[in-house]
């Protein structure tokens, strides 16, 4: 073998015979390589899998979330309903020891809580990208009148302080299908949740891939399709999202951990999920009222919280650094 066949086998990243490969298999090599975003990944994949398997962890544990357990066993709180043993109560019994004043498990707690924020945050992830990638491309790819328009739409929402809007909101969104002197369904507090942090969030991603079309239809292969009569269904589907799917993927990855927090500050101030109702911010909010005499409670969940958000943010940078090398420093 030649030192020019040699040179021509070997990549720039120093790997043999890639040339065959897809971009697809050259990203997850550059990715495995990458040990910050294989132990990130790690950790986002244990907190999916223990949110998935909460039912099954809390009835093998032998408890619930919901249980007031000092009720059934008044000696678990001291004569200030603190729990009476050291570290917030943590024993064989409680793990993580049990809520002051009501007594509840601290660990099935923190189980449903995980399982809670993470769903209503990926359910707002989901839709945020499907609204913004049919927003995005359709201005992208018409263009004109459309395209000026929905720019004009998005440069208003981006323009909308999100947090203030979202807090003054959701109790409209509540009075319409639910009467004053009436509770809230903890369902319906779910669904309003994820509808309107989708509806504030769309704009970002909408005007990414925008930018991102625009260019990509001018370009050779798309002038080809529409020449060989393709229609725009197959155009955009076909042509145009196969090349849109690194930075829809990359944004998708950093906006997930966004909303964990922002349901999270939401749960906390009182306008998303309430207690009793298992969730990050409704541990943080209830322990942010005892840590002088008891941080045990409030440590699990605001510990917790910053692990997962701080692996799923390095994530979403290893993922942007392997799609796309150039973006390296």
């Amino acid at each position: 073998m030649t030192d020019e066949t040699v040179a021509k086998s070997t990549t720039s990243d120093g790997s043999k015979g890639s040339e065959g490969r897809s971009p697809g298999r050259l990203a997850w090599k550059r990715f495995k390589r990458d040990k910050t975003g294989v132990i990130s990944a790690y950790v986002v994949l244990f907190f999916f899998v223990i949110a998935i398997a909460a039912p099954l962890i809390a009835k093998l544990y032998g408890k619930d979330p919901y249980t007031t357990y000092a009720s059934q066993d008044p000696s678990l709180l001291n004569a200030f309903s603190y729990p009476a043993g050291p570290n917030g109560g943590m024993s064989p019994e409680f793990w993580f020891g049990i809520e002051p004043q009501l007594g509840r498990d601290v660990f099935t707690f923190l189980l449903y809580a995980i399982r809670n924020s993470l769903g209503i945050a990926l359910a707002a992830t989901l839709l945020t990208t499907v609204v913004g990638v049919m927003v995005g491309v359709t201005a992208g790819y018409l263009g004109g009148r459309v395209d000026y328009f929905v720019g004009r739409v998005i440069d208003i929402m981006l323009s909308f302080p999100s947090t203030l809007f979202i807090i003054a909101f959701l109790p409209v969104v509540f009075g319409l299908f639910v009467a004053d002197d009436e509770d809230i369904p903890t369902s319906l507090r779910a669904v309003s949740l994820i509808i309107v942090l989708a509806v504030f969030g769309w704009a970002s991603i909408a005007r990414l891939l925008r930018g991102q079309v625009l260019g990509l239809r001018e370009r050779e292969f798309v002038e080809a399709a529409k020449v060989t009569g393709a229609s725009p269904m197959r155009i955009v589907f076909k042509e145009l999202l196969p090349n849109l799917w690194t930075p829809i993927l990359i944004q998708s990855t950093l906006m997930l951990p966004a909303y964990v927090t922002a349901e999270a500050g939401l749960a906390f101030l009182g306008v998303g999920m309430i207690d009793p109702t298992p969730d990050w911010g409704v541990m943080i909010q209830r322990g942010a009222q005892f840590y002088t005499e008891d941080l045990t409670f409030m440590l699990f969940p605001g510990l917790s919280m910053v692990i997962f958000v701080l692996a799923f943010n390095l994530l979403g940078d290893s993922v942007r650094d392997a799609l796309d090398p150039k973006s390296k420093r």
